[in-house]
């Protein structure tokens, strides 16, 4: 079994650390594609944790901005 200490260790191992490259493919994303990842991920994705994940948080709260809230519920209905 392991311990609580271990799975904290291996936790922080997961945290991506926020790089130009991340942000640039974050950037280059659309928001139906963050939208998907988000939702569909695998639980603990490095992509979703800690300043990466704030990042993809945010860059996806923006582009959902832009296109307007109809359109944003039509992307969450098509990807499912």
């Amino acid at each position: 079994m392991i311990s609580y200490f271990e799975l904290l260790n291996i936790q922080e191992e997961r945290i991506m650390e926020l790089t130009k490259e991340n942000k640039n493919h974050i950037d280059s994303l659309s928001y139906e594609q963050l939208l998907s990842q988000w939702r569909f991920a695998s639980m603990g994705s490095p992509w979703f944790q800690g300043e990466t994940g704030d990042y993809w948080g945010s860059a996806m709260n923006t582009k959902k901005k832009e296109i307007g809230k109809n359109e944003a519920v039509q992307v969450s209905k098509d990807i499912g």
